[in-house]
């Protein structure tokens, strides 16, 4: 008896998604069904390049139609990703996630955080660029080597000018510090500055991008509200180091973000400079700071708690040098790599939620 098609459907409905727990069809994630005799070859479509859990559905498929159908059945499983988005926005539209990088406070690393993020993301094979949102005191342009780079500009039909990002190690970059000399303070009154930043995304050319990171300056203030007021967010990650003083800080933040005004999701906490690891004892922590700050608000506010990073030498190193995830640093790489795999299931879980919420409402 030949093997059908809808066979194979049936029994891969069984198969659960691990983080949206729903089948793997409903999801519509098997994309082709091809049958050769004993030979059956399935597509699966993550939802994000990123996926640590791929190895998992790849065999849990396999298992289920052989133990279902035959253990003679030969099945191979291809995995390709399209990373997800719940986005609908005139303004940006080429770009599937936007997620703003912010925290309560200034010096606890989120402009570090926000550029290892993005190498990580687009090492894992998605386009990503970012946007340097603290006007006062950019510090894009340093970490990724390029202070002396200047965007171009195209001309549309409509005769409008549109500012090309600068591109370095595959990320496309935007930030005040490109148009400013470094040596000289920009005094802006707000207004001036929530105007910039609205420019880096009305009036510049991001193409097609899977992940925009928004590196927003520290506190609460009118950056931050022309955000969300210019564009569909999918998300916030609020970084923070362990000490009671920025967790303090960190609380405003997703605190105003939680706002009913406002109402952008948290996708998650990372915790930096979580202990110190000296070079010559890798396998020593030090908690200097404290120790478990930011699981500890994570939990507080049932937020996903995305990691923690280290106090190395090397990660300084890497952002004075302009190479960022660039180090032979096992540790830091694995600690970003993590961090940045779990961020983009926390947003394929938020997009996925939503299309399932807009599909039960008709």
């Amino acid at each position: 008896m030949e093997i059908t098609t809808q066979q194979i459907l049936q029994v891969l409905s069984t198969v659960e998604e691990p983080d949206l727990k729903k089948d793997i069809v409903t999801l519509g994630m098997v994309t082709s069904v091809d049958i050769d005799g004993k030979h059956i070859h399935l597509t699966i479509k993550l939802t994000t390049p990123a996926c640590p859990l791929q190895e998992l559905i790849r065999s849990r498929c396999i298992e289920t139609i052989q133990n279902s159908l035959g253990k003679d059945l030969i099945v191979t499983v291809n995995m390709i990703a399209d990373v997800t988005s719940s986005r609908k926005s005139p303004i940006l539209p080429g770009v599937k996630n936007i997620v703003a990088i912010a925290s309560g406070k200034g010096g606890v690393g989120k402009s570090t955080v926000t550029s290892h993020l993005a190498l990580a993301l687009a090492k894992s094979g998605a386009k990503v660029g970012i946007i340097d949102a603290d006007i006062f005191g950019p510090s894009i342009p340093t970490m990724f080597a390029c202070e002396g780079a200047r965007p171009g500009v195209v001309t549309k039909n409509n005769g409008k000018h549109f500012l090309i990002p600068v591109e370095q190690y595959g990320i496309k970059l935007l930030s005040i510090g490109f148009l400013a000399s470094p040596e000289d303070a920009v005094v802006w009154r707000g207004p001036m500055a929530s105007s910039a930043l609205k420019q880096f995304m009305t009036d510049a050319e991001w193409g097609e991008l899977d992940y925009l990171l928004i590196d927003l300056p520290p506190g609460t203030s009118d950056i931050h509200l022309t955000l969300v007021q210019t564009v569909s967010l999918t998300g916030a990650v609020i970084v923070t180091t362990p000490q009671k003083v920025a967790l303090s800080d960190a609380q405003k933040a997703i605190s105003m973000f939680k706002q009913k005004a406002i109402n952008v999701p948290i996708l998650g906490i990372i915790e930096n400079m979580a202990y110190f690891t000296p070079a010559e004892l890798p396998n020593h922590r030090y908690y200097i700071f404290g120790k478990d700050g930011g699981k500890v608000l994570a939990r507080r506010h049932e937020v996903p708690f995305l990691g923690e990073i280290p106090l190395v030498q090397s990660i300084r190193e890497a952002g004075d040098n302009g190479k960022p995830l660039i180090s032979s640093d096992e540790i830091t790489y694995n600690a970003f790599w993590q961090i940045a795999q779990t961020l983009a299931q926390q947003i394929a879980i938020r997009n996925a939620e939503k299309a399932l919420e807009a599909i039960e409402k008709q």
